[in-house]
């Protein structure tokens, strides 16, 4: 099992976490991050906040730490926060939070994943995953979405690509395995997070938008 951590450093200031990430990449740190990080950290900026991605809480601690150096020395002021990925949630955590060690703790861990992507969609009425049908013919693509309508799925339809959203990832993967048996030879059955909406043939259903579609 991976183990990522993430600090999260907010500067207030697009200029300060500019600065700040030009000096982590900076020549002359370049023999300290590899002391004290050892592995590679991965940095990334969005406006005033800066992200370091670590391999171990080691490692993240002694980014905070060194982070905190630099802001002390250029007179920034930042707040930090220290999280570690819980794979089986998919998401960010309190450091301390425990880490799943058995199948029961992680089936549990998904099993509140899955709670919130369906509140999700019953709050924004858009689903968090989509399961796209490529088919190869227009006809074909036809079958699909009477098939899907057979089962009270919204659909829809552009060219020879079918688009149907899903609650959560757990529903996607079902319909996905269910599908690949049952659509014409030749569709090709992928699930992908949502992406951009476009309209729903049903407004009435628990899908009011649908991602995006080409072709």
């Amino acid at each position: 099992m991976s183990d990522d951590w993430r600090v999260r450093i907010d500067l207030h200031e697009d200029g300060h976490a500019r600065s700040l990430t030009d000096r982590l990449e900076a020549t002359d740190l370049e023999h300290e991050l590899e002391s004290e990080f050892h592995d590679r950290v991965v940095v990334s900026r969005d406006g005033p906040e800066v992200f370091l991605y670590a391999g171990s809480r080691e490692q993240a601690e002694a980014a905070e730490k060194l982070v905190r150096s630099l802001a002390h020395e250029n007179g920034w002021h930042l707040e930090t926060e220290l999280k570690r990925w819980h794979e089986a949630s998919e998401a960010w955590k309190d450091p301390d939070a425990p880490v799943p060690q058995d199948d029961a703790d992680r089936a549990a861990e998904h099993a509140q994943l899955i709670a919130s992507e369906r509140e999700q969609v019953r709050r924004t009425g858009t689903p968090e995953f989509e399961v796209r049908v490529e088919c190869p013919s227009h006809a074909d693509a036809e079958l699909v979405v009477a098939k899907l309508r057979e089962d009270g799925r919204p659909s829809v339809q552009r060219s020879n690509y079918v688009l149907t959203g899903a609650f959560d990832e757990d529903d996607a993967a079902a319909l996905a395995a269910r599908l690949q048996d049952e659509v014409p030879p030749g569709c090709t059955v992928t699930v992908e997070g949502s992406a951009q909406a476009v309209y729903d043939e049903r407004p009435s259903s628990p899908f009011a938008f649908l991602g995006g579609l080409a072709g």
